[in-house]
């Protein structure tokens, strides 16, 4: 039996190393509008592991970094801002050769019309896997992306096959972008995260909190303020996860480079004599010990006549509630 419970919790031990995989990732975000008054023509944002480290638009016609090591960076590297703010100024004029072409093709003529584009890498510390992702989206829905192991775009949509025809045929393009996202994304990315590990690598725990809209409401737990993201947040019957009644919610970023996440678990069809049986589980990938708050009535943060603690927004409980 002995021998049985060490090889349990050593599985459980290693299934947790694996999904917490040392992954980084370096993401390009360019969102170009068209008819939407006041607004930049070209937004542009650089992210490290889902932290936004640089920013450029149409209107400030430069790239910015963030972070004090993305500056301290670009202090060592002057031609590494030169380079991104020149790339953002192409950018703006392709981008709004694009829309227009899109516009005129499908006949829109009216309203406001966006299209973006997301494109980087990622790369697994672990094993040394790179991969390369180039895509863009046109009103929302995907609209044509980059298949790298075929050097060949794909199209979703219909509107999109004669885009994909033209730039099928862009072949020191598409050479361009392989050895791009081969060789100088996972390069760059590299760099930053040598640049930036101290503060990448950090370890935050969150708050962790109950909050239930009414007394016949889903009780939410949310958990808010983590570093790093590969975290975890689930209920709990008797030490075992549980999923029927379960709706988890993704995990979102937060305005300080934290994130925040919640799991709604309805209540409907469980007795208070067996509210002790459970419990919310927070998993973060850099600590050993779980963090578990037990479903608790007395802990439970709600809107119909308890007061709110100070480090909890009210509009939290809505956001984590129904988001």
């Amino acid at each position: 039996m002995y021998m049985l419970l060490n090889s349990y919790k050593e599985c459980k031990s290693s299934l947790k190393t694996l999904f917490f995989a040392v992954k980084h990732s370096l993401k390009y975000f360019l969102t170009a509008t068209s008819g939407i008054p006041d607004f930049p023509e070209l937004v542009g944002a650089a992210t490290v592991n889902e932290i936004q480290v640089g920013y450029c638009d149409s209107k400030i016609k430069t790239a910015e970094p963030k972070l004090d090591w993305m500056k301290k960076l670009i202090k060592d590297d002057p031609q590494h801002l030169e380079w991104y703010s020149l790339k953002c100024l192409q950018k703006l004029q392709v981008f709004k050769d694009n829309i227009d072409s899109l516009k005129q093709r499908l006949n829109h003529t009216k309203g406001p019309h966006i299209l973006q584009r997301m494109n980087g890498c990622e790369w697994d510390e672990e094993t040394g896997e790179i991969q390369g992702f180039n895509q863009y989206g046109y009103n929302g829905e995907d609209f044509i992306a980059l298949d790298l192991q075929t050097l060949t775009w794909t199209a979703p949509k219909p509107q999109a096959v004669i885009t994909k025809l033209r730039w099928d045929t862009e072949k020191a393009r598409l050479e361009y972008n392989k050895n791009y996202y081969t060789y100088m994304c996972p390069k760059w990315l590299k760099k930053y995260v040598e640049y930036g590990r101290k503060f990448l690598q950090r370890t935050e725990l969150p708050s962790v909190s109950l909050l239930q809209n009414n007394p016949s409401s889903p009780v939410c737990c949310h958990a808010t303020g983590f570093y790093p993201e590969t975290a975890e947040l689930f209920w709990s019957r008797d030490g075992e996860e549980i999923h029927e009644g379960v709706e988890k919610g993704e995990i979102l970023p937060n305005g300080d480079g934290t994130f925040q996440m919640r799991v709604v678990m309805n209540m409907s069809s469980v007795k208070h004599d067996d509210w002790r049986r459970y419990h919310c589980v927070f998993q973060l990938s850099s600590i050993k010990d779980d963090i578990v708050t037990g479903l608790d009535k007395a802990v439970i943060r709600t809107n119909w006549g308890k007061t709110w603690s100070n480090n909890v927004p009210n509009n939290v409980f809505f956001v984590a509630l129904f988001s």
